[in-house]
């Protein structure tokens, strides 16, 4: 069965292109709300090896945000990916007469219920982690694994071989197919990349039910379309994950600035280096009691006294945080390398803290402070992040702007800063990045109290949110929101630019009746008016 895409039109036949787009995507569409009392049943006859579930979801309508609560028609546990496909295939067939949508969920770490869909059927991604997991060693190793599976248990499973994947997000226990969808960022992107710059090919699963493998050298649009798409264009059912020998221990050092201009000027100077480190991130503390002694529990002073003199309180202070990755014999070597790589900064001599952990503790250590939150009871609350990319040249502009301003004390979660090279993203895929060579990753990463109407409650958050976006919009910064939230399409369209029409045309031809991941906003699905 076969519908029309939805910009199949020319350019010439101007009218009937606005008309289709506003039909299909802008409008609110006017229609009786009937109802499809046979959608279920049409759904429970499907052959499954899997099973779908049609009372026991609502967890689909949660997510790490807890801002937003869809609740579904029903949840599908997929035991293969045919069973993926045979869903989507059966909506896709149903046509425009069905309101059906299809949202994959992962781990349900989703901010804006991305990942939710309203009177829909979520994919509990999850249920695919049973296909197992294929390491391939020689001279360009990698890792076949399924899009459900854990970053965290693909590193254990890769360190059997003595290899690990090269890019990383800051918490692992997030699913292959979500971060691929996005982007994947952490202090190893400025030298490898996000994660979508290390996948060699991907499975996917379009918005008509074909199942398309895809790669740089075969369905080449579909492969860099999904790659940072939002999963507009599919479902990543399989993924091929790029690997490099692994270390065993991690040298990992934290130090402090009071002048912003240093800390920015030292951090690009480490991502430019020839020899530098493995990791370079960075984040801010405003007006923070006791600093360095919270630092006591995982790493030491270099300066015990002088550590002990230092303070924190009342001031705006810049972290740089780094890590040298190495094996037990280069540890002297290591040393040397680390101490020449310091003198090179200027950073506060009385602030220089250092440990030494495993690899793989230093690439779960999020995992710790996960576990701590959740015995608290502080885990499960809203947290109306906001992530910006910001251009290099205006970096200052934006830190004279929110920090110390905007944000008078960072008490409601941390706040990321660090800059990447742009030379290491591919510019053929979905992700939507500023116009400069180099760009800051600023991450506002807050945790609200639930039903406080004071500064840790989510309207105070989210009121500071809305300000340092219209600073940013107002001062003309050229910023771009990473794991981007709008509520209308002019915004969506304003966030791509000119890559709009190029994102466009992917839906039409792999996504054309807007199925897929309706939690973005971005697209209506195309429904008969009755």
């Amino acid at each position: 069965m076969k519908y029309q895409p939805i910009s199949f039109l020319r350019e010439k036949n101007f009218v009937s292109l606005r008309s289709l787009l506003i039909l299909f995507f802008c409008c609110t569409i006017i229609k009786f709300n009937l109802g499809f009392p046979g959608t279920p049943s049409s759904l429970e006859t499907l052959p499954l090896t899997g099973h779908i579930n049609f009372d026991d979801v609502h967890h689909a309508a949660r997510d790490f945000g807890n801002q937003y609560s869809f609740l579904p028609l029903a949840v599908l546990h997929p035991k293969s990916v045919s069973d993926i496909s045979s869903i989507i295939k059966h909506i896709w067939e149903m046509g425009p007469s069905s309101e059906l949508t299809v949202a994959a969920r992962g781990h349900g770490h989703s901010l804006q219920g991305q990942a939710q869909a309203r009177r829909g059927v979520v994919i509990n991604m999850e249920s695919l982690k049973q296909l197992s997991m294929q390491v391939y060693t020689g001279k360009f190793p990698y890792i076949d694994v399924s899009g459900g599976e854990l970053w965290i248990k693909i590193l254990h499973e890769s360190l059997k071989y003595g290899l690990a994947p090269k890019s990383w997000t800051d918490y692992l226990h997030l699913t292959v197919g979500g971060t691929l969808s996005n982007a994947g960022i952490s202090g190893q992107a400025f030298r490898h990349g996000p994660q979508i710059s290390n996948v060699h090919q991907l499975e996917v699963v379009t918005g008509k039910g074909e199942v398309v493998i895809c790669s740089e050298k075969q369905n080449a649009d579909l492969f860099h379309g999904v790659l940072g798409g939002l999963g507009q264009f599919g479902v990543i059912t399989r993924a091929r994950i790029s690997l490099e020998p692994a270390p065993k221990m991690v040298k990992w050092i934290r130090v402090l600035y009071s002048d912003f201009s240093t800390f920015t000027r030292d951090q690009e100077h480490l991502i430019s280096a020839e020899n530098s480190f493995d990791y370079i991130e960075g984040f801010v503390t405003i007006n923070r009691t006791g600093l360095l002694n919270n630092w006591r529990s995982s790493f030491n002073p270099q300066d015990p006294v002088q550590a002990s003199r230092f303070k924190s309180d009342g001031r705006t202070l810049f972290c740089l945080e780094l890590a040298k990755n190495f094996n037990p014999h280069e540890a002297d070597m290591i040393n040397e390398e680390i101490e020449s790589l310091l003198s090179q900064l200027s950073y506060i001599s009385s602030t220089l803290f250092l440990s030494e952990i495993s690899y793989i503790e230093f690439l779960d250590r999020v995992h710790v402070s996960e576990i701590k939150l959740r015995s608290k009871g502080l885990w499960e609350v809203p947290h109306p992040w906001l992530n910006l990319l910001v251009p290099r040249s205006k970096i200052h502009r934006f830190a004279e702007g929110v920090f110390g301003n905007i944000l008078t004390d960072t008490s409601n979660g941390p706040i990321l800063i660090y800059p990447v090279n742009k030379s290491k993203w591919d510019n053929r895929t979905s992700v939507v990045l500023p116009e400069e060579d180099v760009f800051y990753l600023v991450a506002f990463l807050s945790s609200a109290i639930p039903y406080s109407r004071g500064k840790d409650g989510l309207g105070h958050i989210l009121t500071q949110n809305k300000r340092i976006l219209h600073y940013c919009e107002e001062a003309h910064l050229g910023v771009k929101q990473y794991l981007p939230h709008y509520t209308s399409q002019e915004e969506w369209r304003a966030h791509f630019g000119p890559r709009w029409q190029l994102f466009m045309q992917r839906k039409s031809a792999y996504d054309p009746l807007a199925i897929l991941a309706p939690g973005h906003r971005i697209f209506l699905k195309a429904v008969a008016v009755l």
